[in-house]
This record gives structure tokens, C-alpha cells and sequence, in this order.
């Protein structure tokens, strides 16, 4: 039986969409119906959302976005300059599967997604940057450029003081001996959402990066969301915010998605250290799995990041077309 692709509705078919996001193990909250809504008014662009059936059984979802100026079109996943975490293909049913099997049903899924792309978007340029999505030999064979792209991810496991052995000696440290009274991190609510998108916008600006980032969209996404999706962490000195962590949640990992900058006060409290502590201890706690610290590509942050003892991760830049397609690209920035 033959592959179909399909296109749902991102606003009549999104129960039917999120039930297939829901059951792929390769999927975030980005991927969701009203994340893929506000992605699409945020960026200007169109969403196409491909999903994959051998008959009735779902296989596969392939999340879109096309881009157009004047007479260029670009595709992209996620959308171009929203900031957004991994999207790219995510597999349904395949676990149970012999090899063969499985590579011919992701590559019949795959190319029945990438003939769409080509024959109703015609894109001179498109991008996707995947999730958990490994077998990316189909887009090698229809002649895009894969390149690796890394991450680090805290796996979350043990006691809560087998997590803590396993950080560096400064970063247990700062944790273990920062006075819980000079300090409070809790979950916060939608103002903090606002906050942290403020504070790292601030801290791009004084080193003159862009920032494309919204605080209206960071706070949609809070709010449309379901409970927990989105998680903004807070430190708090004397009831005044201090730093935050924007956390996206999936069913077994937590992402750290915006925030942990550097901060712009002089208080004598580690705050990202403490920040990210409490995210993977209650991470740990609620039984999630892995911590993704979402990014490995910038020596000056990753010193920071490694002090956590993760393990390096690949996830992959998927691309075709000319890169000097400005009018496209020249605001699709690469996750850090």
C-alpha cells in the first residue's frame, strides 16, 4: 500500500493534528496546532501542515512554512526568524517496525512531503532544522545539504543528588552554597514570560546582535498552550525579578529555550546556575527524562553550559538552494 500526503487545516483539523503530535516521540510543543498558528502570524508566512497515511494509519507529520517576497518563496521549518525550537519531520508508528520496513515507509513519507514542497511551493531556498529526527538520508538523495547542528541535553536521572555530583565543582558549589534566604526561583506567569524575552533582548542589543523575538508572541504561546507546555522560571532577590528561563516541556524533555543571560545587576546570587538547577530538579522530579540545553555551537556559552556534565547531541541543518537569497534568509538565524 502506498504512501499518502496530505495537507491539514491548521485551525479546522487541529484536534485531529495534535492527536498525531501527541502520539510521535519526536515532537515538542511547537509543533502544535496553535503554535503553528502563531508561528505563521508572527512571520508573515503560510503554514502547510504534512501529514503521512498508509490508509488510514498515520506515519508521519511534516510541519511547513512558505515564506514569499515579491517572486521568492522560501520554505521553511521551523518558520524563518521566529525563534522557534526543532520542527522538521517527526515519525508515528515505526518502533515496532523490521529496518527495511521502516527506512522504506520514512523514505516514501519523506519524498511524498518533499514532492509537495517542490510542487506547490516551488521555493528557490528552504531550511528545516529537525527534532529527534535522525534518518535524514532522503533529503542527502534528493540533493539538499545536511549538515549537523549540536546540542547538549542533561539526562535526568537518579536521585536529585546523584543529578548534583554530576555538575562541576563551582556549579555545585554555587548551588549548595547560595543562601536560600537572599533569593527565591519559582514558576512565574505571563508578565515573567514578558521578562525574560525583555532581558535577553536587552543583553542582544548591547552586544548589537538582532533579536527578532517578541515578547507578544513568547506570551501567546504561554497562554495558548496547554498548562505546562511553556514553564517561565524566575530568581527573584527582594521580590525584584533578577534572570529567567523560558522552558518548553514535552512529555519527557524540557527545553531551555530563551533566558539565562548574563544578567545586568550585581547581586552576590549565582542566578543561572540556580536557575537551571531548579529546572532539571523539578524536571527530575515530574519524571522527565532529558534536559536540552538547546545549543552546542557557541564556544563562549557552551563553557557554561558544560559545567552541567551533558552529553553532546546531533540534530541536523537541512538546506537547498542559493544562501544569497537575502530577501529570504537574511533574518532566519541559526539557533545558538
Amino acid at each position: 500500500m502506498s504512501i499518502e500526503v496530505t495537507t491539514l487545516d491548521p485551525r479546522t483539523d487541529a484536534d485531529e493534528w495534535n492527536r498525531y503530535v501527541e502520539r510521535s516521540d519526536g515532537t515538542n510543543p511547537f509543533y502544535r496546532a496553535e503554535a503553528l498558528r502563531l508561528q505563521a502570524t508572527d512571520t508573515g508566512t503560510t503554514p502547510h501542515l504534512l501529514a503521512g497515511f498508509k490508509g488510514q494509519e498515520p506515519i508521519g507529520i511534516f510541519p511547513v512554512f512558505e515564506y514569499g517576497k515579491g517572486p521568492v518563496t522560501g520554505a521553511f521549518s521551523p518558520a524563518p526568524f521566529s525563534w522557534s525550537c526543532y520542527l522538521g519531520p517527526a515519525l508515528l508508528n515505526v518502533d515496532k517496525l523490521k529496518q527495511r520496513k521502516a527506512d522504506r515507509r520514512t523514505r516514501r513519507f519523506l519524498e511524498g512531503c518533499l514532492a509537495y514542497i517542490d510542487q506547490e511551493l516551488s521555493p528557490l531556498y528552504a531550511k528545516f532544522v529537525t527534532a529527534e529526527f535522525d534518518d535524514v538520508r532522503t533529503f542527502t538523495w534528493n540533493e539538499y545539504t545536511v549538515e549537523p547542528g549540536y546540542t547538549y541535553v542533561v539526562d535526568l536521572e537518579g536521585s536529585e543528588d546523584d543529578l548534583l555530583k554530576r555538575f562541576s565543582s563551582d556549579a555545585r558549589s554555587n548551588v549548595r552554597n547560595a543562601d536560600p534566604d537572599a533569593y527565591v526561583v519559582e514558576e512565574g506567569d505571563g508578565d515573567d514570560v514578558e521578562r525574560i524575552v525583555e532581558q535577553v533582548a536587552a543583553r542582544y542589543e548591547s552586544q548589537s546582535k538582532p533579536f527578532q523575538l517578541s515578547t507578544e508572541f513568547a506570551r501567546s504561546m504561554y497562554e495558548q498552550l496547554p498548562d505546562g507546555a511553556i514553564r517561565p522560571y524566575v530568581c527573584r532577590v527582594d521580590g525584584t525579578f533578577v534572570g529567567g528561563i523560558l522552558v518548553v516541556e514535552s512529555d519527557r524533555t524540557r527545553y531551555r529555550w530563551q533566558g539565562g543571560v548574563k544578567p545586568d545587576t550585581d547581586v552576590d546570587v549565582p542566578i543561572n546556575d540556580l536557575l537551571d538547577w531548579h529546572v532539571m530538579r523539578d524536571g527530575l522530579r515530574d519524571g522527565l527524562e532529558r534536559y536540552d540545553l538547546v545549543g552546542a555551537g557557541v564556544p563562549s556559552i557552551n563553557r557554561y553550559k558544560a559545567k552541567f556534565n551533558p552529553r553532546l547531541e546531533t540534530h541536523y541543518e537541512i538546506t537547498s538552494g542559493s544562501f544569497g537569497i537575502d530577501l529570504v534568509v537574511d533574518r532566519y538565524q541559526k539557533h545558538s
